[in-house]
C-alpha cells in the first residue's frame, strides 16, 4: 500500500485567490516567552490550499460543508491526465468510467512541484460542458490541480460552479497532483467540519494498494 498527500502545505507563502484572505499563522502564546505552551493562531479563509466547496458557496441558502455525506469523500477515484489546447478542461478529457469520483491532474501541478508562490491567473480548469457530462453522468466528486474548479476568467454567474453545487457534486480544489501517476486510487478526503461553512480546508490523501 502507498499512500500519497496530495494537500498543499499551508503557510503564508501559499498562494490564495484575489481578494480572499491571506493566510497568517502566528504564535499567540510561547514557551519561550515564559507561557506553559505553545499555542498559535491561524487566519486564513476557509478556500486556502486544499480545500472542499460546499453548496451554500455559490447556492445560497443551501446546505454547508458539514452536511456533505462522509461516503461521498471517501472511496474509489480516478485521476485523469488531462492537456487540453486551452484553459478549460473538455468532455473528451475524461475517458469513459464508471469511477464516480474523478482527479482531473494537468499541467497545473507543475506550480506546485515547483513551488511556486504568486497566483497564477491561466490555470487549467473545468469547461462547462464538461461539468454538464459530470451531472449527466451522475459523478459524486471532481477535483482540480488549482485553487478553482472554474477559470479565473469565468462568467460572473460562474456557470461551473453553479452546475456542480446545485447537482450536488463535491468539488474539491487545490490538489498537489504532482507525484501522482494517473490511475485508480482509494480517496480519502476530509475537510473540517465547520457548520454553516462555503469551504473548508482538507487533508486529503490517495491510497493505491
Amino acid at each position: 500500500m502507498t499512500i500519497f498527500d496530495v494537500s498543499v502545505p499551508v503557510s503564508a507563502r501559499l498562494p490564495t485567490w484575489p481578494g480572499d484572505p491571506p493566510v497568517s499563522l502566528t504564535r499567540a502564546s510561547s514557551i519561550a516567552n515564559g507561557d506553559p505552551a505553545n499555542v498559535s493562531r491561524l487566519e486564513a479563509g476557509v478556500h486556502t490550499g486544499t480545500h472542499v466547496d460546499a453548496p451554500v458557496h455559490f447556492v445560497d441558502g443551501s446546505t454547508g460543508i458539514e452536511e456533505i455525506p462522509i461516503e461521498t469523500l471517501v472511496g474509489p477515484c480516478l485521476v485523469v491526465a488531462a492537456n487540453p489546447p486551452g484553459l478549460e478542461l473538455r468532455p473528451q478529457d475524461l475517458p469513459e468510467t464508471p469511477h464516480k469520483r474523478i482527479l482531473f491532474k494537468t499541467r497545473n501541478s507543475e506550480h506546485w512541484a515547483r513551488g511556486d508562490t504568486d497566483f497564477e491567473t491561466e490555470f487549467v480548469a473545468v469547461g462547462l460542458e464538461l461539468a454538464r457530462r459530470l451531472v449527466a453522468e451522475g459523478k459524486l466528486l471532481v477535483g482540480v490541480d488549482y485553487l478553482s474548479v472554474e477559470s479565473y476568467h469565468a462568467a460572473f454567474e460562474h456557470p461551473v460552479h453553479h452546475a456542480l453545487l446545485e447537482a450536488r457534486i463535491v468539488v474539491v480544489e487545490g490538489l498537489d497532483l504532482s507525484r501522482v501517476d494517473p490511475g485508480e486510487y482509494d480517496l480519502f478526503c476530509l475537510p473540517l467540519k465547520l457548520v454553516g461553512s462555503d469551504g473548508a480546508p482538507a487533508r486529503t490523501v490517495l491510497v493505491r494498494r
